[in-house]
């Protein structure tokens, strides 16, 4: 099976299990990867967690070993960057000048941390994680600090990032301080209540919670952070600072190029195959905005499992499969000894009236179900495992009795 030459543009998993997935799938045409970064694609999570604390090897983050590409007849271009896409000419431009011709082409381009204008972000000392070159700058800048003393680090942001990296901080031993602007840590995703579970597993684990509060800036001294200053006076001394605020979807290749892009969720429409509005065009993780039946809307989420199960869709969609995109969102997170996975969806606090508990949120077992009108919109696993199945079977019926809920965990 041949056919002129594809081309992926990303340098993440998505991108990784797209071009292994063409070649399982006996495609033998042209095949080139663009990826920005001088790495072979490579996965995230292992960033903020065990590799952030030197517990894997550096290969353990990449899901295809360097030569796999070569002997496959993948062309990888490191360290490259596509600056244009024709699609009229069915191009992409890249930032040597080449002009580089596609039949198909698979957007992965990901994201980027969000940025906040605050004075003294350009200090030294000022880190950000969403590269395999972040990780590395801040799990050596941690283990110094740690060495030096015990070293402080202070965290702007209480999302996902902000939180997993507070956890592998404490866990190298340093002082760490999450200053977020929420009543409760991860209120944004998981709502007040169990928000509020991950406020107290880290309260419990040492770390110092600064809630609803305003930074201001970075306080510096020699060229170097010293601290941050918070909008109610609060200082707050450290000798690290990360900014982890959140992301912001790649999308400007293909705002450029004239895909159409969705003002709800940010990224690039895609039809239920992973299709743009261009047909020789498509895209898989971070950037995708995907409809899903279930709920109605298109979605578009940033996690290791959508980059894990949209790369190879879209490979196949590339290649003329027209099965609609099955999965609903799922993602997980281990922050000391609280593991959890998540699947599902909730567009905010009006798309739930409650949260129902199984099992016991002392002890820090439990599964929670978020429902609306009597039906399960999605479900959470804290240390209770093997699960996932049967709460994607409640979230695909249309009513759940509130006592087999709370039941749940047996």
């Amino acid at each position: 099976m041949s056919a002129g030459r594809h081309v992926v543009v990303g340098g993440g998993l998505a991108a990784a299990k797209a071009v292994e997935t063409l070649r399982d799938e006996g495609y033998d045409g042209g095949l080139t990867v663009v990826a920005r970064e001088p790495h072979h694609p490579y996965e995230r999570p292992p960033l903020s967690k065990d590799y952030l604390r030197g517990e894997v090897e550096r290969d353990s983050v990449f899901p295809l070993a360097a030569g796999w590409y070569a002997e496959h007849d993948v062309e990888l271009l490191t360290g490259t960057e596509a600056t244009a896409l024709d699609l009229g000419a069915r191009s992409v431009t890249l930032d040597d000048g080449r002009s580089l011709p596609y039949d198909r082409l698979l957007l992965a381009t990901g994201s980027d941390p969000r940025r906040i204008p605050l004075p003294g972000v350009d200090l030294d000392g000022v880190h950000e994680l969403r590269t395999l070159d972040d990780s590395e700058s801040l799990a050596a800048a941690l283990r110094a600090a740690h060495e030096d003393g015990e070293g402080r680090l202070a965290i702007v942001g209480d999302g996902w990032i902000g939180l997993e990296i507070a956890a592998s901080a404490r866990t190298i031993g340093l002082d760490v301080t999450v200053i977020g602007l929420g009543a409760h840590p991860l209120e944004r995703v998981l709502g007040p209540e169990m928000g509020e579970l991950y406020g107290q597993v880290h309260t419990d684990h040492g770390v110092h919670l600064h809630r609803r509060a305003q930074v201001t800036g970075i306080s510096g001294e020699g060229g170097r952070a010293t601290g941050v200053d918070i909008a109610d006076g609060t200082h707050v001394d450290a000798d690290l600072v990360l900014v982890a605020v959140g992301a912001v979807p790649n999308v400007a290749l293909a705002r450029d190029a004239g895909l159409a892009l969705d003002s709800t969720t940010g990224g690039v429409v895609a039809s239920a195959t992973l299709q743009t509005t261009d047909p020789d065009v498509f895209v898989a993780g971070d950037i995708a905005s995907v409809p899903t039946a279930r709920y109605g809307r298109s979605v578009r989420v940033e996690h290791w499992a959508t980059a894990l199960n949209q790369g190879p869709h879209a490979a196949r969609a590339m290649l003329g499969a027209t099965d609609p995109y099955p999965e609903l969102p799922y993602f997980f997170s281990d922050q000391y000894d609280v593991g959890m996975e998540y699947l599902g969806f909730v567009a905010g606090p009006d798309a739930y009236d409650e949260v129902v508990v199984s099992g016991s949120l002392p002890d820090r077992e439990l599964v929670a179900f978020w429902v609306k009108d009597g039906r399960v919109e999605a479900g959470m696993a804290v240390n209770v495992w093997d699960r996932m199945e049967d709460v994607k079977a409640l979230i695909h019926r249309e009513a759940v009795d509130r006592a087999a809920l709370e039941s749940f965990v047996g």
